[in-house]
């Protein structure tokens, strides 16, 4: 080092280290650190490879990153950023910024199951230097853009839990930093997605940025970095910008606290990014002098043994994982990167604005792509020949005059000022509040009144809008947005990016070309209105196929359907959908991560749900179903049905029965009704489901953690499956055997065991009506009445044949049952009749439209069927000798039975005396009864 390096920076250091005297009342500690900053500024502006600190999103290093690349078009520019990210650069030029550059991952192999989805992404917005960067590199020719960060992969191999990652193995790990991400960070378009940028400038001492906050009379660190860095910076030279950086960098650097994990993964970042420029200047042969590296201060001002072209070769990076990784662009918001770069709301539309106002003032033309969507067609610019490296200037002290001048107060720009407040009164005005022009006067008054205090003389954003809140707002906000958010919209809003079409994945594109039939604008976001009228236009069809899908795998705004419906079976003629995709773009892209289209999506998705360790037989059904419904595959739901029948052999409990006799109910009727013949997946399905349910029957009956639903939902796949069940070889035995062995303690339960034993017959309805009698006879049984009479409601469900006679039940409860015993009794059989109200409150009400009287007149007069006597008996009625005439006048029904029976005989004539039907007359009882049901 000549002696002319040394005295660089030598005046600054004796002030600092005279400061440090002073303050700390000797040398200390603070004189260590105060000297250690000087020196890594100094380590930095020396290095051959020049180095350019930068803060992510500033409008200052954008300006300062746009001027230097135009001073010295390096040939390589070394960029800050994931290395495997490197192929979607080019990509940009199709999509209206923000957006953000995504690595994503489904499956991990190598990483904790729990984990997934793996998620990385990088926002870039056209105020950031990183973006002038790659517009620079890529429109440039012979210039290369080198990525040099870490790749995604090894963002989560560094991540803290990767060291435990023996312990949670068992994939109950979530995902990286979902913990410490806010409700706003979900709603906002990178989800959960680990965040990377560059130049992540924020104090990591808390009680530092409370001292600059409190010092610098600001609320927020967005503030103080608007106030005291963005505006002096923004008329500064390359010198100056560079060294004031590298400081800022280098305090946060010593000032942060000793997390051993986020010192080894800053460090370890420093030393990859250092290897990979070594090598590709080793490879190339590229001088140091011709590139340029772009990096977070931060990392500017590192102190790694590798640091620099002529620093150390040990670290050795370590390979990646076999995780497949997918890469592409999606939509990114300002919001989106407050949110993820712990930034005040609206701070990010503010420096875009400052953006635009500094390229106004200093006429610098920034670089763009080439037909960046968005934009102005750029003005061709012919190919300027790099200079003729200079020999190297030795760097001079910024930092001393920088440090010692006055804060330069700027002048109050009048009219700028006045037409913010004009145009938030107009705002205000417009979303309900009533604002006059008095109160654009105060707004003004207020702003000047404020940056007073604070120290300035022109009022910032941030004054401003502290001045109209101040001014405007009143007790209630009228309309959905507050004046503070009125500002931000006022201030730019929060921009939303688009990705292109030609940026999209093939799946998204696939989408949007099959849907065009639609003539709808499905990039644009919001809510659009999609009519298909499938009878008159057949084509729509598919597209009505696309959207059922889309619904299927997108969240529930995506794509919601108006009118119409798809169910097994069933196809509407017409349609009405509410789309959203373009909101929704990032969900969409992400589809294209798992597949070419969303058939295959979707079949993926069926899969992997079916065969799943936690799956279950009802699960398994449901994917059957959907392949059914939405890709008309039979081939993969006789897959998933035999998945299915092997999912229930497995199961030891009977929590998903009400599901599975739900779903097998309403498959059996679409095969019925639309197959030849039916499957043999579900065949053994019903035969299988007949032995196992009767094998838990009886445990389930005693078993007090399944409910009465769910013993009634295996009643009733029981007996609505018995007779497809019979004719597959099964034994009615099984069942008999397992009513004999069940023996339920708990009344709702005995009550659905009775129910089943009328189905079998081994109970009839005079003894099931006997014992209910009894039981509202018995004082110390009234009080459990009611429970039984849930269980004979949810008997309906495997025994549809009760209906009349729980309906009876029910009105003989209301009429004798006390009310201290009733009344608290009708909350519990509102909710059983709501739970199963799909299937049994319809039996019941039809039924007791049946029995009770249609009108109110006729109700002093109406007796019960159930209280009616029995007519006299028929015996005491006179023959009138006629026999059955109907019989005798159209013989061919009765030849016919005869003849299946087995039977012969003659017909006897109508006058030959006889007594016609004898049967009937030796056993008149059924007759007397229906004639007792049609007489009521």
């Amino acid at each position: 080092m000549t002696a002319a390096h040394e005295r660089s920076f030598e005046e600054l250091r004796t002030q600092l280290q005279e400061a440090a005297a002073t303050f700390a009342d000797g040398p200390d500690a603070l004189e260590s650190i105060l000297l250690g900053i000087v020196d890594d500024v100094d380590r930095a502006v020396r290095e051959p490879l020049e180095i350019f600190p930068v803060c992510h999103h500033s409008p200052a290093s954008a300006l300062a990153m746009a001027r230097r690349l135009r001073e010295k078009q390096p040939k390589v520019v070394y960029l800050e950023l994931c290395e495997d990210m490197a192929p979607l650069l080019a990509e940009l030029r199709n999509c209206r910024l923000p957006v953000a550059v995504q690595a994503f991952a489904t499956e991990t192999d190598g990483f904790p199951a729990g984990w997934a989805p793996l998620s990385v992404v990088a926002p870039i917005t056209e105020a950031s230097a990183e973006y002038q960067a790659i517009s620079y590199a890529l429109d440039t020719p012979g210039v290369e853009l080198v990525l040099v960060d870490r790749s995604s992969d090894h963002v989560y191999q560094w991540d803290a839990r990767a060291e435990h990652s023996d312990d949670d193995a068992d994939g109950d790990a979530p995902a990286p930093g979902s913990d410490a991400r806010a409700a706003e960070e979900e709603a906002a378009l990178h989800g959960d997605a680990v965040g990377v940028g560059i130049g992540d400038l924020r104090p990591r001492f808390a009680e530092l940025e409370e001292h600059l906050l409190r010092h610098g009379k600001v609320r927020h660190w967005s503030e103080w970095w608007h106030q005291y860095v963005e505006l002096p910076l923004g008329e500064g030279d390359h010198d100056t910008y560079r060294q004031v950086m590298l400081l800022i960098g280098s305090l946060f650097r010593h000032l942060a606290p000793g997390d051993p994990h986020r010192v080894r993964v800053d460090e370890d970042r420093e030393r990859h990014m250092w290897t990979r420029m070594r090598e590709h200047l080793a490879a190339t042969g590229t001088a140091p002098a011709d590139g340029l590296y772009v990096c977070g201060a931060f990392h500017a001002a590192s102190r790694v043994a590798e640091f620099g072209v002529h620093g150390s070769d040990t670290f050795e990076i370590v390979p990646r994982t076999a995780t497949k990784w997918q890469h592409g662009l999606i939509p990114s918001s300002h919001a989106a990167i407050e949110a993820q770069f712990g930034l005040a709301a609206g701070s990010v539309s503010i420096a875009a604005s400052l953006w635009a106002k500094n390229l106004r003032r200093t006429r610098v033309e920034p670089f763009r792509l080439a037909g960046q969507a968005g934009g102005k067609k750029p003005r061709a610019r012919k190919a300027v020949a790099a200079p003729v490296p200079a020999p190297a200037a030795e760097p001079s002290d910024k930092l001393t005059g920088f440090l010692r001048q006055p804060p330069v107060l700027d002048r109050l720009d009048e009219a700028e000022l006045l037409g913010w407040c004009v145009e938030i009164v107009r705002a205000a005005r417009r979303n309900g509040y009533l604002a006059s022009t008095a109160d654009a006067i105060a707004v003004f008054e207020t702003s000047i009144l404020l940056a007073g205090l604070r120290d300035r003389a022109r009022p910032t954003p941030y004054d401003f809008q502290d001045a109209a809140v101040t001014c405007i707002e009143k007790d209630t906000v009228p309309g959905r947005r507050d004046v503070r958010r009125l500002v931000e919209i006022m201030m730019g809003g929060d921009r939303i990016g688009q990705v292109g079409y030609d940026a999209l994945p093939p799946l998204a594109r696939d989408v949007h070309d099959r849907l065009a039939a639609l003539d709808l604008r499905l990039e644009q976001r919001g809510v659009q209105r999609a009519l298909l009228d499938i009878a008159s236009r057949p084509e729509l069809e598919r597209c009505s196929d696309v959207l059922w899908m889309l619904r299927r795998l997108m969240p529930p705004g995506a794509a919601r359907p108006i009118m119409g419906e798809r169910s097994l079976g069933e196809r509407s003629i017409q349609e009405s959908w509410d789309l959203a995709l373009g909101t929704h773009q990032r969900a969409l892209i992400e589809l294209g991560y798992e597949g070419v289209s969303i058939e295959q999506v979707l079949e993926q998705r069926l899969r992997r749900a079916a065969y799943t360790p936690q799956a279950t037989a009802a699960s398994v059904l449901e994917a059957v179903e959907d392949a059914t419904l939405y890709l008309r595959s039979s081939r993969l739901a006789d897959e998933l049905g035999t998945r299915a029948l092997e999912v229930l052999a497995a199961e030891r409990s009977v929590d998903g029965a009400p599901e599975v006799l739900r779903r097998v109910r309403r498959l059996l009727a679409y095969y019925r009704t639309g197959e030849p013949v039916l499957p043999a997946w579900i065949e053994s399905f019903v035969k299988t489901g007949y032995a196992h349910y009767c094998t838990l029957l009886p445990m389930s009956f005693t078993d007090d953690d399944a409910t009465v639903r769910q013993v009634a939902a295996m009643l009733g796949f029981l007996f609505s499956m018995e007779s497809l069940a019979l004719s597959l070889g099964c034994d009615r035995a099984q069942l008999r055997l397992a009513l004999a062995q069940s023996h339920p303690r708990e009344p709702s339960r005995t009550a659905l065991l009775w129910a089943a034993q009328v189905q079998l017959g081994h109970l009839s309805r005079a003894e099931l009506r006997s014992r209910c009698d009894e039981l509202l006879a018995n004082p110390l049984v009234v009080p459990a009445y009611p429970r039984y009479l849930s269980g004979l409601v949810h008997a309906l469900e495997p025994v549809p044949g009760l209906t009349d006679f729980v309906v009876e039940a029910v009105s003989q409860a209301f009429g004798r049952l006390p009310d201290p015993v009733l009344l608290p009794w009708l909350p519990t059989l509102v909710t059983t009749l709501r739970a199963g109200g799909a299937d049994l409150a319809p039996l019941l009400i039809r039924e007791a439209g049946r029995t009770f009287p249609g009108r109110l007149e006729a109700l002093d007069t109406w007796i019960p069927p159930w209280r009616m006597g029995l007519a006299a008996p028929s015996a005491g009625r006179p023959d009138t000798g006629h026999g059955c005439t109907l019989l005798a006048d159209h013989p061919e029904t009765c030849d016919a039975v005869a003849a299946l029976l087995g039977c012969e005989g003659l017909w006897e004539s109508p006058g030959s005396g006889r007594a016609g039907a004898a049967l009937a007359g030796r056993h008149p009882d059924t007759a007397l009864a229906l004639d007792a049901l049609l007489a009521g």
